[in-house]
């Protein structure tokens, strides 16, 4: 048995604990991160601001990118992607010219999806923030309490892409496009696959590289027409769509009154054909009511939203979005202790040909970030 001298008692107990220094310690912890993770929300406001865009590098470092990259490539090899999907059922030959990727949806919570769910939930707290905070400029004209589940989509090389097209041409209610990208040494030059975006209002196009462990947001909406250029290297990304409270209830309004006009007009159709007993007078009925149910652009299929662009001659290809209340996550405030340091806020400088990155680093290397039961009921 060990054996210690009294003496030696006698200084360990004369050593002050200082219980006082520790809270402090862990006071000013929490005090430093919740300053990075406001710098780090502030610079995405101002990107959104200025540019319609912002770029995070290094949002939860190489350890748990790597994780949730592993999740991704089991749920590739299990079986469950699917080719993505386009308003008009066309064939698969004339879809995959539009767009080539392969996509699945997560809530976050399936088995083998932890890291992917716990990726969601920080992309949450960062929202939830910035868009709660004081002079958050043009977030502050949205109500953010909702958002889609995660599309994990893979581009699977020899040139698959996406063409122009915008994500919310009308009003279905997501106001911001998330993308956490998982691609790693990605080498542009050599395998393409860059994200293009064409501000509306704007002197150039922001080319985005697919790095690997980089979230971008923009606007949803038809400020953002964008593209995926050809990709010729399998090709990763998981994104998710946040949805304007008011807009979506007037979008989901929209749905439900058009549900019963076609209703009304299937009704008082089969009453005239009844009363007729003309069957060609029903079957001339039906095609108008298919005509009628898609004027407002807007149809539910598979428990998803497509939308057509209703001012333009040519059908903007958009990307589905949950419908049902089932598929989307309710919202609350992030934890105020959930903190996202050792980010990288990009801007893309929309005045030059080519983009200009101006990089807003963080200086801690140790992320303190909010758990899944802190952001979403």
């Amino acid at each position: 048995m060990f054996a210690s001298k009294v003496s030696d008692y006698e200084n360990f107990f004369k050593r002050p604990a200082q219980p006082s220094n520790a809270e402090q310690f862990f006071r000013d912890t929490l005090d430093n991160g919740e300053r990075r993770y406001d710098d780090l929300c502030r610079n995405i406001i101002n990107d959104m601001n200025e540019y319609g865009l912002s770029v995070v590098d290094d949002f939860l470092g190489v350890e748990k990118g790597l994780q949730i990259l592993n999740e991704v490539h089991g749920m590739y090899s299990a079986g469950v992607f699917q080719d993505g999907q386009l308003v008009n059922n066309l064939r698969e030959e004339k879809l995959r010219t539009i767009r080539g990727d392969k996509i699945t949806w997560v809530k976050g919570v399936e088995p083998g999806c932890a890291n992917v769910g716990y990726l969601i939930n920080q992309i949450d707290a960062v929202i939830c923030r910035a868009n709660t905070m004081k002079n958050n400029g043009q977030l502050g004209n949205y109500n953010i309490k909702e958002r889609t589940k995660a599309m994990v989509a893979c581009y699977p090389g020899s040139g698959s892409h996406y063409v122009v097209h915008v994500d919310n041409p009308n009003k279905d209610g997501r106001v911001i496009t998330a993308i956490y990208y998982l691609n790693v040494n990605w080498d542009t030059e050599r395998s393409g696959g860059v994200l293009r975006i064409f501000p509306e209002h704007g002197n150039s196009v922001a080319d985005i590289e697919p790095k690997f462990d980089r979230l971008i947001f923009f606007w949803s909406d038809r400020r953002n027409p964008h593209e995926v250029q050809p990709s010729h290297r399998t090709r990763y990304a998981i994104t998710v769509w946040y949805f304007d409270a008011n807009e979506r209830e007037a979008a989901l309004n929209r749905i439900k009154n058009n549900k019963n006009n076609v209703k009304s007009t299937i009704d008082t159709t089969t009453t005239t054909t009844n009363a007729n007993t003309t069957i060609g007078t029903m079957s001339m009925s039906s095609a108008s009511v298919h005509d009628n149910h898609h004027s407002d652009n807007t149809f539910t299929t598979n428990q998803q939203i497509y939308s057509t662009n209703a001012t333009s001659t040519a059908t903007v290809p958009t990307t589905a979005t949950p419908t049902t209340s089932a598929d989307t996550k309710t919202l609350t405030n992030a934890h105020p202790n959930a903190i996202v340091t050792n980010g990288k806020c990009a801007s893309i400088n929309s005045g030059s040909a080519a983009n200009t990155i101006e990089k807003h680093t963080n200086s801690s290397n140790n992320s303190v970030l909010a758990n899944s039961n802190e952001i979403c009921t």
